[in-house]
């Protein structure tokens, strides 16, 4: 049974940073795309960023371009979300996800297989 555990969240003014991270376990992290994305309350879960499977290719949303960067260590199972420059408007749960298909990265959530339980990031001064 593959499970996705997040950690890594919390509060930090803006212009802070976080460093979000996501471990697999029950199957190799290189097996899978590996996406973030976020949610706050009343809104739709949204796109964050996604690296492939070897870590060769990674898509961002537009609004984290430049400022947040995913990457992976498939030795140690794990994906990272380096946040920085946050912004009040950041401020959301984050989620790992996996998909199993590899193909072309997906960048909403309907493909993705596998999804953590989520870590809260806030931006707030």
């Amino acid at each position: 049974q593959v499970r996705l555990v997040e950690s890594g969240g919390g509060l930090v003014e803006p212009g802070g940073s976080l460093r979000l991270s996501c471990i697999v376990s029950g199957s190799a992290s290189a097996a899978f795309h590996m996406a973030w994305f976020r949610q706050s309350p009343g809104e739709e879960r949204g796109f964050v960023a996604a690296t492939s499977y070897s870590g060769e290719s990674a898509s961002y949303d537009g609004s984290v371009k430049g400022r947040f960067t995913i990457f992976r260590d498939n030795t140690k199972n794990t994906v990272y979300l380096q946040m920085d420059w946050l912004k009040p408007e950041d401020t959301a749960v984050y989620y790992c996800a996996a998909d199993e298909f590899l193909g072309a990265i997906a960048t909403t959530p309907g493909p993705y297989d596998h999804w953590g339980q989520g870590t809260q990031v806030t931006v707030s001064s």
